[in-house]
């Protein structure tokens, strides 16, 4: 997992994987902020953690994503969930993932896309209904990926950016962990831009 935050999407992955039943283990946790809160969620719960500030590859970032994609392959990783991760990833991390990098986005994909405060966004549009999105990550366009899940929140007269966000959040933890394992499990089959549900792959 790439985080940039607190790590509140981290937990409830981590808390989905304890279960027998779920087909996936987070691997390792990278971030870009040495700081991030989000890191010492993974070394509570034993989980290899990283950062990769761009600072110390003097700003290069394929260099750095470079460096982030070898450490992640090598402690086991073979998908990437990006929880609030605030960097637009480069072409060796891409490319060491193709087709397995899921993007969580709180908003309703595909509107206020592209930005970190689209909670704020759809506030300021004055939308009734806002929600999260979990889409595949690609090279072409930013919070553009085929979208696999999607939860609505409706937007209340007495919201703000801090109490419509924490009920995204709960939307968030219940649908994130749901998409890894689709993923995990072969659940799926990409048809264009739609994302289709399907048996679970032998």
């Amino acid at each position: 997992m790439l985080v940039s935050g607190a790590g509140t999407n981290l937990r409830a992955i981590l808390e989905a994987s304890a279960s027998d039943s779920f087909p996936a283990r987070v691997a390792a946790v990278a971030s870009n902020r040495p700081s991030c809160p989000g890191l010492e969620v993974a070394r509570l719960a034993g989980v290899p953690s990283r950062s990769f500030p761009a600072s110390t590859f003097s700003g290069d970032l394929d260099a750095r994503d470079q460096t982030m994609a070898s450490w992640l392959l090598s402690e086991g990783a073979s998908m990437l969930a990006l929880a609030g991760y605030d960097r637009i990833l480069t072409r060796p991390l891409l490319r060491a993932f193709p087709g397995r990098i899921l993007n969580l986005h709180n908003s309703l994909l595909p509107a206020f896309a592209g930005t970190m405060t689209a909670v704020q966004a759809a506030l300021d549009h004055g939308v009734k209904l806002t929600g999260c999105t979990v889409h595949f990550v690609d090279e072409d366009y930013l919070d553009g990926g085929p979208i696999v899940l999607q939860a609505a929140v409706p937007v209340e007269d007495s919201d703000t950016a801090d109490t419509l966000l924490q009920r995204i959040h709960e939307q968030e933890w219940r649908i994130f962990p749901e998409a890894i394992a689709l993923l995990a499990r072969g659940q799926f089959r990409v048809e264009g831009r739609r994302v289709l549900q399907v048996e679970p792959s032998s």
